[in-house]
C-alpha cells in the first residue's frame, strides 16, 4: 500500500507539469488552431526566469572587513549581496531564499511578453497554413530559444533550490495513519502539486465565470459569428495565447527547484505533452488536465523498480503504449471533440 501510495504521489507532481503545459497548448489550439511546437520552449523559459532572478538577487559587491583577516594577516574580502545592504542582513538573506516564489511575480510580464512577441511576430502569418506549415515553424522557433538560453546559460543543468522552510520532506505515512518513515515526500513537490490546481482551477474559472472568458469560450465554438456580432476576437485569441505562454512559464517557475533548469527540458517535455492533449482530445481543456494526470500516474507506476525488471524499459514508452490503445478505441480521445483536425 505505502509503494503505490508513493508513486500516486509522484505520478501527481508529474502530471502536473504534464496538465500545465498540456493546458497552455490546448488553449492556443482551441483559440487560434495553431499546433506550437514551441511551446515546451516557454515552459523552459519560466524555469530560466527563476535562474535569473535568483543570480539577480545575488548580485554581490566587496567590502574590506578589517576585523576579520586571512592567514597572512591581511584584511579580509567580504561579498555581500545588494539586497543584504538594501534590506538589512536577515530581510536580504531571506529575499534570495525566496528567490523561486519571489519568481513567480518576476515571470508573469517576461511570459505575456513573450507570448504577445511570438503571436504577432510570428504565429499570426501561419494561422490559415497548414497544421505542417505549423509545427515545422514552431519546432524551429523552439530550437533557436533552445540555442539562445543554452548560449546566455551553457549547457550544464543550473541548481535551483526551493525555500529552506521546503527543503525537507514530509512524512506522509503518518498523516494518513501508516507507521512512520513508510511515505517520506519531499515538501516542494506537494508544493508544485497544489500550485499547479490554483493555476489549473483559476483558468477555469476565468473561462467560466467571466465576460472575457464567456466570450473566448464563444470564439472557440463559432469565431464566425462572434466576429459578426462586432466583438474583436482577434485580439481575445492573442491574450489567450499570452495567458497560455504566463500558464508554461509558471509551470517552469515552480518546476525549478525539482528538475534543475537545463537548456533542453522544453524539448524534454514538449512531446510527451502534445501526448498528453491528443490523448486528451485535441481542443479540450478538461480533457488535457485529466489525460495529463493520468499519464503522469502511470508512468510514475512503470518507473517501479519491480516493474522496471519484470519489462526493461517500460518506463520509457508506456506514456505512447496508452496513448496507441485508447486512440485505437476512442480516435478523438477521451474527451475530444467531433470535426476538431479531422478535416
Amino acid at each position: 500500500m505505502d509503494a503505490i501510495l508513493l508513486q500516486i504521489l509522484n505520478g501527481l507532481d508529474k502530471g502536473s507539469a504534464y496538465a500545465l503545459i498540456a493546458l497552455g497548448l490546448t488553449l492556443i489550439f482551441g483559440t487560434l488552431g495553431v499546433v506550437n511546437f514551441a511551446h515546451g520552449a516557454l515552459f523552459m523559459i519560466g524555469a530560466f526566469c527563476a535562474v535569473t532572478l535568483s543570480r539577480l538577487l545575488s548580485l554581490s559587491f566587496t567590502t574590506i572587513d578589517p576585523e576579520r583577516t586571512d592567514f597572512l594577516g591581511n584584511p579580509l574580502k567580504v561579498e555581500t549581496p545588494y539586497v543584504e545592504a538594501w534590506f538589512g542582513p536577515e530581510t536580504g538573506a531571506a529575499i534570495i531564499d525566496w528567490s523561486v516564489p519571489l519568481a513567480i511575480l518576476f515571470s508573469i510580464p517576461i511570459m505575456a511578453l513573450v507570448g504577445l512577441f511570438m503571436e504577432r511576430g510570428l504565429i499570426k502569418y501561419f494561422y490559415k497554413r497548414p497544421h505542417a506549415d505549423q509545427i515545422l515553424v514552431t519546432f524551429g522557433l523552439a530550437i533557436v530559444l533552445q540555442e539562445i538560453i543554452k548560449y546566455f546559460y551553457g549547457a550544464n543543468p543550473i541548481p535551483t533550490p526551493a525555500p529552506d522552510a521546503f527543503a525537507g520532506s514530509l512524512d506522509f505515512g503518518v498523516l494518513i495513519g501508516l507507521d512512520p518513515n513508510l511515505i517520506i515526500y519531499p515538501y516542494w513537490r506537494i508544493v508544485y502539486f497544489v500550485f499547479a490546481m490554483a493555476i489549473i482551477g483559476a483558468v477555469f474559472a476565468f473561462l467560466q465565470f467571466t465576460t472575457f472568458g464567456m466570450v473566448v469560450r464563444a470564439g472557440m465554438a463559432d469565431r464566425q459569428t462572434v466576429g459578426l456580432l462586432g466583438i474583436n476576437i482577434d485580439k481575445r485569441f492573442t491574450f489567450m495565447f499570452a495567458l497560455a505562454a504566463v500558464v508554461a512559464g509558471l509551470a517552469g517557475v515552480m518546476y525549478a527547484p525539482i528538475n534543475s533548469p537545463n537548456y533542453h527540458m522544453g524539448m524534454d517535455f514538449l512531446v510527451l505533452s502534445f501526448v498528453v492533449v491528443v490523448v486528451g482530445g485535441m481542443g479540450s481543456l478538461p480533457g488535457a488536465v485529466l489525460a495529463g494526470f493520468l499519464l503522469g500516474i502511470l508512468e510514475s507506476f512503470a518507473s517501479m523498480a519491480q516493474v522496471v525488471a519484470l519489462l526493461p524499459g517500460i518506463n520509457q514508452i508506456i506514456i505512447y503504449l496508452v496513448a496507441i490503445v485508447i486512440l485505437l478505441t476512442r480516435p478523438r480521445g477521451l474527451m475530444g471533440r467531433k470535426g476538431v483536425m479531422e478535416s
